[in-house]
């Protein structure tokens, strides 16, 4: 870290809720600091009048004044400040998330790829309590979508795809997610009784969200804030927060919310990790260290063997080069994993050579 970023990392109001418009308190704040953006900007639904329900009580739907643009021209160039100040503030391997109904998705991703941004997935959010159409007119709208994007195309962006492969019960993660909407105890209300938010995102998207593509100590924006749901996960999950929300009533139940969340302890923050991402053992360092000896033979389940040399290298059949050439070549495969497919003999049984490797990971 140059002593530059030390001195913006130190500016950072890291697990505050900040005060105003977004594009002009992104503007006050350091560049590349933030290594997640969630962000859940206004629909823009052009509501028309009241809706009501078959029994003629009436829908509490978002008819709040922050969601109202005078066209779709003024929608537009709103988001395209806001991105622009946003991207600024992603560090290079930085990623952003932005959710959306079918009035302002599109929209959004068409500004996200204009700015620069490389999508790397769309996410359909299936509700599985969705409101219903009560006007009977349309389809019942049952999903949103989110957009997924690194700053640049070259981003080495975070995906835990290991942790997310083992939340979903070991079966890799999809792109449509089905989670219910915010209700019961979750559901924040207000004084009076009401909702005190009324497009509340559920704390069980934000947990897959932070817990794929963030790490914990990570610093994560939310532009418009809320109450507070992208800050109640990240502080349960070890992540920094920052938020901004123009509303008091918003910043009053955000601030409420966050003094009664409590991290998680330190060791069940530990998520799965990517073998990629474990240290590389080269087969040679077996070999130095004294755990195979040159001239040992491995054996394959198949029943192949090859001899250990000096340099690392295995020799079988006139068939010379590394564990898994020689391992591919012996079963006329295009490639093998060596690790897995060798094995030497211990005390009369055949021991997989991937033990001595995570030894040696273990020292390290």
């Amino acid at each position: 870290m140059t002593t530059r970023t030390r001195k913006e990392a130190a500016r950072l109001p890291l697990d505050t809720i900040l005060e105003g418009d977004c594009i002009e308190v992104m503007r006050g704040l350091p560049e590349a600091s933030v290594d997640l953006i969630f962000a859940d900007p206004p629909y823009n639904l052009q509501l028309k009048g009241e809706l009501h329900r078959p029994d003629n009580s009436r829908v509490d739907a978002v008819d709040d004044a922050w969601d109202q643009f005078g066209s779709f021209a003024a929608y537009d160039q709103f988001t395209r400040d806001w991105l622009a100040v946003a991207r600024r503030l992603l560090k290079p391997n930085g990623a952003i998330w932005v959710i959306g109904s079918y009035h302002n998705v599109f929209r959004l991703g068409a500004e996200l790829q204009n700015q620069g941004f490389w999508i790397l997935n769309d996410v359909v959010w299936r509700k599985s309590n969705p409101m219903p159409n009560f006007r009977g007119k349309r389809l019942t709208n049952a999903h949103e979508t989110l957009i997924w994007a690194s700053r640049d195309e070259g981003s080495k962006y975070t995906f835990n795809y290991e942790a997310l492969k083992a939340l979903n019960e070991g079966i890799q993660m999809r792109s449509d997610w089905v989670l219910p909407i915010c209700t019961g105890h979750e559901r924040l209300k207000d004084a009076k009784g009401d909702k005190a938010h009324p497009t509340q995102k559920p704390e069980s998207l934000l947990h897959r969200v932070l817990l794929g593509t963030t790490n914990a100590g990570d610093v994560v924006l939310d532009p418009f804030f809320g109450t507070g749901t992208t800050g109640a996960v990240a502080k349960m999950l070890g992540r920094h927060f920052i938020g901004i929300e123009r509303e008091k009533a918003y910043r009053d139940v955000a601030e409420r919310r966050l003094r009664d969340v409590r991290p998680f302890d330190r060791s069940a923050l530990e998520v799965t990790s990517s073998k990629r991402s474990e240290p590389r053992v080269p087969f040679g360092q077996l070999v130095e260290r004294g755990m195979l000896r040159p001239g040992e033979m491995l054996t394959s389940p198949s029943g192949k063997a090859a001899k250990v040399r000096a340099d690392g290298t295995l020799v079988a059949d006139g068939v010379t080069g590394s564990i898994h050439q020689v391992g591919a070549a012996l079963e006329g495969a295009p490639s093998c994993n060596g690790w897995t497919y060798w094995h030497i003999r211990r005390d009369g049984q055949p021991v997989s050579i991937d033990v001595f490797r995570q030894q040696i990971r273990s020292e390290m």
